[in-house]
């Protein structure tokens, strides 16, 4: 249940699943920052095993790491117990700018096209709310972006080729200066048609499933509900999302040879993956990518919840 507006009015016999209340701005931000800034120090580690993996045996069919345990493995026995939690300063300044900005984006349109009676939008609505959302806030959120993949990958190369970041702002920096401004934002195109794919997929089908969890009469609104509705969230936007991910992941990690990009754009890099390292080396890092998705999703939407919860319990109802 999203919350928003302070004073709303429930109509009588309103389904418990269709009630919309509004939190204030302001607190809401916080919430959204919080649980997403949260679920992320969780799921750090999976994420650098996902990008590594999507980056093992680039330009072939011979891969560096046989399958995320074998990468995890090697990433603890070469770079210690810090080395999985490379690029957690990034990944909390993504979570801070694309994260929050999409989930903040996706709560007020969903308000705003909630009908007078209370029913929430319908199913296609909902997506195209979620597309909305995650397209800004992919835009907003690119940066951080580019600064994660990079520092995730660098720990697979050779000492004299690492770009050696020492955090996300030296990172910001370091590319502003050596590469120009632009490439902070490159390879924003597939990382906003990824977002879009990702929260059409994750934020409607979160709803959806939830709403059918609850109108099915066997699950309350409570944390399991929470629980089973985001991974099932999570599944369906891993399937959907993983071939967009893969080239955004190529392309914001590319160098520049000759003088010349490896890849010129996303088809190229969707070309080159399947003829090269196969078809199915699009769900490359399946594994890691849905044990990352899963968690996050879970534990995104049980903070937001909780957190609207214990609102709406101590400050709307009293």
């Amino acid at each position: 249940m999203f919350l928003s507006g302070v004073g709303a009015v429930i109509p009588p016999g309103t389904p418990h699943c269709c009630v919309h209340v509004t939190l204030p701005q302001h607190t809401e931000t916080l919430g959204l920052s919080g649980s997403v800034m949260g679920a992320t120090v969780f799921v750090q580690p999976l994420d650098l095993v996902k990008n590594r993996m999507q980056l093992s045996g680039q330009g072939s069919k011979a891969r560096e790491y046989k399958t995320s345990f074998h990468a995890l493995v090697s990433i603890l026995r070469n770079e210690g117990v810090r080395g999985i939690y490379t690029g957690l300063s990034a990944g909390l300044l993504r979570q801070a700018t694309y994260t929050t900005t999409r989930l903040g984006i996706y709560t007020v349109l969903f308000e705003k096209m909630t009908g007078a009676d209370g029913r929430p939008p319908n199913f296609l609505m909902k997506a195209l709310i979620g597309m909305t959302a995650g397209a800004t806030g992919a835009f907003v959120g690119t940066p951080a972006e580019v600064a994660l993949i990079r520092m995730t990958a660098d720990g697979r190369l050779p000492a004299d080729q690492r770009r050696g970041y020492t955090n996300v702002f030296n990172a910001l920096a370091r590319i502003t200066r050596e590469e120009g401004l632009t490439t902070l934002w490159r390879g924003c195109i597939p990382t906003m048609a990824r977002a879009v794919v990702v929260n059409a997929a994750q934020l409607a089908s979160y709803s959806q499933s939830k709403q059918a969890l609850l109108e099915s009469g066997y699950f309350n609104d409570d944390i399991l509900c929470h629980f089973c509705a985001s991974m099932i969230s999570g599944l369906v936007t891993t399937a959907a999302s993983m071939p967009v991910d893969i080239v955004k992941t190529r392309i914001q990690n590319m160098r520049m040879i000759d003088g010349k990009p490896e890849y010129k754009n996303g088809l190229e890099v969707l070309v080159r993956v399947v003829g090269k390292e196969g078809f199915f080396s699009l769900w490359k890092g399946f594994t890691p990518y849905y044990a990352r998705l899963g968690p996050h999703t879970v534990l995104t939407f049980i903070f937001l919840e909780q957190m609207n919860k214990l609102y709406k319990t101590y400050v709307l109802d009293r």
